[in-house]
């Protein structure tokens, strides 16, 4: 895979409010707490900002409509430890998950925003996709989270294999991604080759899409 997976910018030109990204950190509220998150665009790019798809699915999971309380969880690309966060703050046990140059940045974030007595609760792990899988047991997890994840085409594969890898028949995957070009509807189309996916939440406001998938659909909670 290519070393540049998570830590190379957009394009100046092609990102949106770019003002937003150099601000050193950025607050949001959820769960009852108020979260403060360091960024660092200038060091380590896009994995080190919140983007809208990382505040879109934690909305979707502070909504209810999935109960995250005792389950077990991991987030891939977390990037800033936003989205981790949260779901631990909502009753999660979470492995939060990046590549090895992004950790201590994203287990920064994560110490100063859980209170002690949630902090065993949050795990902060080295993951590149396709990478040492082995590392990680199949089908322990509930759930599998990802935001804004589907960027880079040269990291599909090994993020379909990685989420094969992750997946037991009862596992969801929530992916939150903003529908920018053409290879973005040609990872979707590569996930529905593999799961069962459909959408489960679109925010006008933001323009982000949240997507469920499955290996296979349970009536009860597909």
């Amino acid at each position: 895979m290519d070393n540049k997976m998570a830590l190379v910018p957009y394009d100046y030109s092609a990102v949106w409010g770019l003002q937003k990204f150099h601000k050193s950190s950025s607050v949001y509220h959820f769960a009852n707490h108020t979260i403060q998150i360091k960024q660092n665009w200038r060091q380590l790019g896009v994995a080190a900002v919140v983007w809208d798809a990382a505040v879109v699915l934690c909305t979707y999971l502070e909504m209810g409509s999935i109960d995250l309380q005792g389950r077990s969880v991991i987030e891939l690309g977390a990037g800033t430890g936003l989205l981790g966060i949260v779901a631990t703050l909502l009753g999660a046990h979470v492995t939060i998950t990046d590549r090895e140059a992004t950790l201590e940045f994203l287990e920064s974030n994560v110490q100063a925003n859980l209170p002690p007595d949630l902090q065993p609760r949050a795990v902060v792990k080295e993951l590149t996709w396709g990478r040492n899988l082995g590392n990680f047991s199949p089908g322990k997890f509930d759930f599998i989270l990802g935001a804004d994840i589907i960027y880079l085409e040269d990291t599909f594969a090994d993020l379909l294999q990685t989420l094969e890898h992750l997946c037991s028949e009862h596992t969801v995957i929530l992916l939150s991604c903003r529908i920018r070009y053409e290879r973005d509807q040609n990872f979707l189309g590569m996930l529905k080759g593999r799961f069962s996916v459909r959408e489960v939440h679109y925010d006008p406001s933001k323009d982000v899409r949240v997507f469920k998938a499955q290996k296979s659909i349970h009536k009860e909670d597909f």
